[in-house]
C-alpha cells in the first residue's frame, strides 16, 4: 500500500493558476483554463480523467514540451522551489533527465531503434551524471537488473526491436530512473500492456519509488491503477480540477457528479451484466471554444440547476479533510449510487451456434522450425452466447479469431459452423452465406473505415454485398435503421472518419458487423483503446444488440473486470493452449487453473471492498511458440508447480464439471479446494 509522508514538507512541484494555451495565427485555443495542484516529496499524485481534459497538456508543460505554440499564459509551476515558467531553455535542460524524468505511453517513443540498450542508458549517465563510458554502462547494468529484466549484461546488448513490450517499458523506466530525480512523470506508462505485465510493472513502480525516495506523478484513464498506485489523487474535467483528495476517500466518498459518474463506468468483479448495467456518461468533453459558464460538467449532469450551477465564481471547496471539489451542489446531491438495470439473463434455446473441434494452426519458419500458434484447441459457443477469450498477448486468440472469420486458415482441426466445416477454408474461399453469418469488430475500427470515404460507406457496402437491401431508397433507410441501433444521429453518416471521435467510429464498426443480420460476431479487444465512459456506453450497447439479434459471440479481451462482466463462458488460453473452460462463475470462483489465478489477480479495481485476496507475480517470460515446452506450457511460471512432471509430462483434462474443464497435473480435488482469488467484499 502507498505510504503517505508524515512529516509537513515544501512541495516537490507546486502548480498555481496554470494557464495553457495554444496560440495560432488565426486564433487561440486554451487547453487549460485555470489548474492547481501539489505533489509532495515521496507522494503519488494521480491524475484521472476522459481524454481531452488536459492530463498530457499538463505534463508536457512541467516537461516544457508545448511545442513552438503552446504557452504558459498564466500561473506558476514551480519545482522544488524554482520557478519553471519563464526559464530559459539551458536552464530546462539541466532539469530533464536530471531531476525531472518521463515515461511514455508508447515505449518505442523514446527509444532509439538503431542504437543499443545499453548505449541509450549510457547516454542518460554520461551526460547527467558526469560518469565515464565504462562507469555508465555499469550503472546501466545495475538499473536493469533493479528493474527486474533477466541477464542484463545480455540485455545491453540489445537493440529495442528485440525486447517484449513489457521488456521495452521497463527499459525506459530504468532509464528515466537512472539519474535519480526528485519526480517522475508517468503518462499511461502500462495502456497496451497485458494485465500481468502490466501489475508487474506497476508494482515495480511502487518500488522503485520507495527505494529512490521519488515523487510520482502518475497520468492515467485507469482508476484501478490510480487506486492503487496513489496516495493522493485530482479529477480533471475540461483542462480544470474538480475533485481532489486521498486516494480512499475520493473513491469510496465521491463527491462531483463526474467522479461518479467515471467509476459507475467501470466493471467489477463481484457483478455481471444480469446483476448491474455499466452506466456510461451522457455526452461528451466540450471543446474549449465551447466550454459553459460556471460548473463545466453542467452540460452532462442530471443535477443541473439554473442559477447556481453556472455560477462563474464557482471553484473548489473543501467537502471534507483533504478533499476538495468543484459543485455548487455536492451536498445536495445523494451520495449513494443507484445501478442501472441490469441486462436480462434470458437467452435464446441452447443449440450449438459454432464448435472448435482439436483446431491447431501451425506455421513453418524454417528448416525443422515450426511456431504452434494453436494446437489442439477445443470449445463450444451457443446460440446467444459471448464467450470470452482471453489470455496474454501470444497466447493464440487473434489466431484463433482470424481462423474463424477466414482471414488465415487451421492446420488441422475443425471449425464446424451451420453443418459445415470451415477451418481450412479462408474467406475467399468461403459460400457467401458463410460470409453473411460471421463478421469481426476490430479493435481499432479505423481498420474498418476508409478514410477518403463517408462513415456509412462500409455500412452500405456491407448491405450491398450481401443482398440486404436491393433499392437505394432501401440501403438508405437500412443505414438510418443501423445508425439508430447504435445510438448515432443520421447526420453523421456523410461525415469522414476523422470528423468523429473514438467512440463514435467504434459505434460505426458495430453498425458495418451488425448490418449483415450476421449470427457470430467476432469482437477482438472491441473496446481497449476507449476512455471508461465511452467503453461503458459501447460495451452496453453492444450488449443490447447481441441479446435482440440473438447473435453468437467470440469476445477477445484482456480485461478480466470486463469479461466478468460481459461473458457467459470463459476460454484461458496460453501459449496456443487452452488452460481452463468454463461458466464465467466457475472460472472467477473456486477451484481455477493456476494461470486464471494469476490473470485474476492481476485485476486492479476503484472499489477498495472489491480487491483481490492475494497478490500472484508471475516470473519470467511466456516461452517461446517455436520451442514448446514438452510438459505443461505453464510449467516454467507456475507458483503452484508439484515438481518435475510438470516439465516433462503434458498434463492431463481435469473435469471440474459438465462445463468446466481445467489442464493441470494438480488433483482436480485438490484445485477444487483452492479457494477463490477475488472474495466478495466483507470475506477478505
Amino acid at each position: 500500500m502507498p505510504v503517505t509522508p508524515l512529516v509537513i514538507e515544501e512541495p516537490v512541484l507546486d502548480v498555481r493558476n496554470a494557464r495553457i494555451e495554444f496560440r495560432g495565427k488565426s486564433e487561440t485555443v486554451v487547453a487549460i483554463p485555470d489548474l492547481s495542484f501539489r505533489v509532495m516529496p515521496g507522494e503519488s499524485y494521480g491524475l484521472v480523467g476522459e481524454s481531452g481534459c488536459g492530463k498530457s497538456t499538463t505534463a508536457m508543460a512541467i516537461m516544457g514540451y508545448l511545442g513552438n505554440t503552446g504557452v504558459i499564459a498564466g500561473g506558476s509551476i514551480r519545482f522544488n522551489g524554482k520557478e519553471l515558467v519563464g526559464a530559459s531553455s539551458r536552464e530546462l535542460r539541466s532539469i530533464r533527465g536530471r531531476q525531472i524524468a518521463m515515461v511514455y505511453q508508447d515505449p518505442m517513443s523514446a527509444l532509439n531503434p538503431v542504437k543499443t540498450i545499453g548505449a541509450q542508458l549510457a547516454e542518460v549517465a554520461i551526460l547527467h551524471l558526469g560518469a565515464s563510458k565504462a562507469e555508465a554502462l555499469a550503472m546501466a547494468e545495475a538499473m536493469l537488473n533493479d528493474v527486474r529484466l533477466p541477464d542484463p549484461g545480455d540485455m545491453l546488448k540489445r537493440y529495442p526491436h528485440q525486447l517484449s513490450g513489457g521488456q521495452q517499458q521497463r527499459v525506459v523506466i530504468a532509464m528515466a530512473l537512472l539519474a535519480k530525480p526528485s519526480l517522475l512523470l508517468l503518462d499511461e506508462p502500462t495502456t497496451g500492456l497485458d494485465v500481468t505485465v502490466e501489475a508487474a510493472v506497476i508494482d515495480l513502480i511502487g518500488e522503485l519509488r520507495r527505494r529512490y525516495s521519488t515523487s510520482l506523478l502518475f497520468i492515467s484513464h485507469n482508476l484501478g491503477l490510480i487506486a492503487e498506485s496513489c496516495d493522493r489523487l485530482g479529477i480533471m474535467y475540461s483542462g480544470e480540477m474538480v475533485e481532489e483528495g486521498t486516494t480512499s476517500e475520493v473513491f469510496r466518498r465521491p463527491k462531483h457528479p463526474y467522479t461518479r459518474g467515471l467509476i459507475d463506468c467501470i466493471p467489477d468483479v463481484a457483478s455481471d451484466k444480469r446483476s448491474r448495467a455499466l452506466a456510461a456518461i451522457p455526452g461528451h468533453i466540450p471543446l474549449p471554444s465551447e466550454r459553459p459558464q460556471g460548473c463545466l460538467f453542467s452540460p452532462r449532469c442530471a443535477g443541473f440547476v439554473a442559477g447556481r450551477c453556472d455560477d462563474p465564481s464557482l471553484e473548489l471547496q473543501p467537502a471534507a479533510e483533504d478533499h476538495l471539489v468543484r459543485c455548487a451542489r455536492w451536498q445536495e446531491i445523494d451520495v449513494t449510487r443507484e445501478a442501472a438495470p441490469p441486462v436480462s439473463s434470458a437467452r435464446a434455446e441452447q443449440s450449438v451456434a459454432i464448435s472448435l473441434d482439436d483446431v491447431s494452426r501451425f506455421y513453418s519458419i524454417g528448416q525443422n522450425r515450426t511456431v504452434k500458434a494453436n494446437e489442439g484447441v477445443s470449445f463450444q459457443a451457443a446460440k446467444a452466447e459471448i464467450v470470452a477469450l482471453v489470455g496474454e498477448s501470444g497466447c493464440g486468440k487473434s489466431t484463433l479469431a482470424r481462423i474463424v472469420t477466414g482471414l488465415d486458415k487451421a492446420t488441422s482441426g475443425q471449425i464446424r459452423m451451420a453443418g459445415e466445416n470451415v477451418a481450412a477454408l479462408q474467406a475467399s474461399e468461403r459460400p457467401r452465406s458463410m460470409l453473411q453469418q460471421i463478421q469481426m469488430i476490430f479493435q481499432n475500427p479505423d481498420s474498418t473505415l476508409n478514410p477518403s470515404h463517408s462513415a456509412a460507406f462500409s455500412i452500405r457496402r456491407s448491405i450491398k454485398k450481401f443482398g440486404i437491401r436491393k433499392t437505394k431508397a432501401e440501403i438508405d433507410a437500412r443505414v438510418r435503421e443501423l445508425l439508430e441501433m447504435v445510438r448515432l444521429s443520421p447526420a453523421v453518416a456523410d461525415r469522414k472518419p476523422n470528423q468523429l471521435s473514438g467512440g463514435q467510429k467504434q459505434r460505426i464498426a458495430i453498425a458495418r458487423a451488425f448490418a449483415a443480420d450476421p449470427s457470430l460476431i467476432v469482437a477482438d479487444e472491441p473496446v481497449s483503446a476507449l476512455d471508461v465512459s465511452v467503453q461503458a456506453a459501447v460495451v452496453t450497447l453492444l450488449l443490447d444488440i447481441q441479446r435482440e439479434k440473438h447473435a453468437t459471440m467470440l469476445f477477445i479481451s484482456h480485461d478480466l473486470a470486463l469479461v466478468r462482466h460481459v461473458a457467459d463462458k470463459v476460454v484461458v488460453m496460453y501459449l496456443g493452449k487452452i488452460m481452463e473452460q468454463g461458466t464465467v462463475e466457475e472460472v472467477f470462483g473456486e477451484g481455477a487453473h493456476p494461470y486464471s489465478e494469476a490473470l485474476l489477480s492481476a485485476i486492479r479495481s476503484p472499489r477498495l471492498d472489491e480487491v483481490p485476496r492475494e497478490r500472484i507475480r508471475l516470473s519470467g517470460e511466456t516461452p517461446s511458440a517455436v520451442n514448446v515446452p514438452a510438459g505443461c506450457r505453464f510449467a516454467t511460471r507456475c507458483h503452484r508447480k508439484i515438481g518435475s512432471i510438470c516439465d516433462t509430462v503434458a498434463p492431463p483434462l481435469r473435469k471440474m464439471s459438465m462445463t468446466h474443464d481445467i489442464l493441470c497435473h494438480i488433483d482436480a480435488s485438490e484445485l477444487a479446494a483452492r479457494p477463490p482469488v477475488l472474495l466478495p467484499a466483507g470475506k477478505a
